[in-house]
């Protein structure tokens, strides 16, 4: 079992930004979320979290209604990483990480040894324990994104949730963090606008428009011509890698003849 939807809609402020989404992830699968901004994305990511409430349809954890479940209780399995999540205060590297164990604790643990190798561990995973003891502000946007992870990591979740990880990043360390993140041995979902990197890295992309879902499956199967053009109203040439089979897609300049999507 896994973090799942089914026939979830929402509305916020009247609009509704989410129209009878099912998301049912391959547990220790890389998912991708697709679409245009405005296209739920980070609505469904919301929901999933258990920050939100759907108004309709049904959000379950191992087979259990999310909102039945204490925000203790999903922290302990899912984790997160938003697009802009950052801090003023003059904190280390180390403590940032360190609040990935606050689900786990309690009044009376005594299991501080083991939070601290846990710590170290998830650090030393993305590749910061030589920074785990330098001030957050002095890191770079590639380095506290990682940081972000290492602090999901240290909560020990099945789900990991991403909104949008790779903005403002160069493309080195959006190439550094997806491989990272899709090596993990955990189910993760993750909200992108590349669709390049979601090719390279997803094992399944789910296309929003307009809070629905417009199709899914593996990127080979998903991303075509027709289905940029539909979703994103942009012209785009994909091909597809003689070795791997995953797609690359090519974006063309010009007008896009809308006429010749149906017919």
């Amino acid at each position: 079992m896994t973090l799942q939807t089914r026939d979830v809609s929402w509305r916020r402020g009247g609009t509704l930004v989410l129209d009878g989404v099912t998301l049912r992830p391959e547990p220790g699968s890389t998912i991708g979320l697709l679409g245009p901004n405005g296209s739920g994305k980070s609505s469904l990511l919301r929901l999933l979290q258990g920050i939100a409430r759907p108004d309709s349809g049904t959000i379950t954890l191992d087979g259990t209604d999310l909102a039945r479940l204490r925000r203790r209780e999903v922290a302990r399995t899912v984790a997160s990483v938003t697009q802009h999540a950052d801090t003023d205060v003059d904190i280390v590297v180390r403590d940032v990480v360190r609040l990935g164990r606050t689900p786990h604790r309690s009044a009376l643990s005594g299991e501080l040894a083991r939070d601290e190798r846990i710590v170290a561990e998830a650090l030393e995973h993305v590749g910061l324990t030589a920074k785990a003891g330098h001030p957050w502000h002095t890191l770079s946007g590639g380095e506290r994104q990682r940081a972000h992870i290492a602090r999901a990591l240290a909560q020990e979740p099945r789900e990991l949730l991403l909104d949008e990880p790779t903005n403002h990043l160069d493309i080195r360390h959006q190439l550094e963090l997806l491989e990272l993140v899709a090596a993990l041995p955990l189910t993760a979902i993750v909200a992108l606008h590349d669709l390049n990197l979601a090719a390279m890295f997803c094992d399944t992309v789910v296309v929003l428009q307009r809070g629905r879902v417009v199709t899914a499956g593996p990127p080979a199967d998903v991303l075509t011509a027709e289905l940029i053009a539909e979703v994103y109203g942009v012209r785009a040439r994909v091909s597809h890698d003689d070795g791997s089979g995953r797609p690359t897609v090519t974006f063309q300049p010009g007008p896009l003849d809308r006429s010749s999507l149906h017919g």
